[in-house]
């Protein structure tokens, strides 16, 4: 079973509120409201994708593929690192360059989900074989 989706969303989904928290209080005197507004955008969706990844692993005791399983979480896993991380460093450190790296992260999230949908259409679709 896959059991690292588990370990890494939960993980992951506790650094989001951690970080949420040191958005509310630690940096809302040290930023503009813009860049808190972007911090939390990074933590919102590192919070989704890291249910996400939970949702990966709950999925992997059902009949669907443990591959485009695995390829959608390690996607997840690389847009939470791109996207989340590069708002997160872009704000704390004002390194404007990290722009594009942020819309790869996206990308990635994109495809895991598509991954995700495609894990269920063909198990839909072998269930019908049947």
């Amino acid at each position: 079973m896959l059991r690292w989706p588990l370990v890494t969303g939960a993980g992951f989904a506790l650094l989001a509120v951690m970080a949420g928290a040191f958005g509310a209080h630690g940096l809302r005197s040290m930023v503009s409201d813009r860049a808190l507004d972007v911090f939390q955008t990074g933590v919102t969706y590192q919070m989704y994708h890291a249910l996400a990844l939970v949702l990966v692993y709950l999925l992997a005791g059902r009949r669907l593929s443990r591959r485009l399983l695995g390829w959608a979480a390690g996607f997840f896993l690389a847009g939470i690192v791109l996207f989340c991380g590069s708002l997160y460093l872009l704000v704390l450190t004002g390194a404007h360059w990290l722009g594009p790296v942020t819309p790869m992260g996206g990308l990635c999230f994109m495809v895991g989900w598509a991954l995700l949908m495609a894990a269920g259409v063909r198990q839909r679709a072998k269930q019908e074989e049947v």
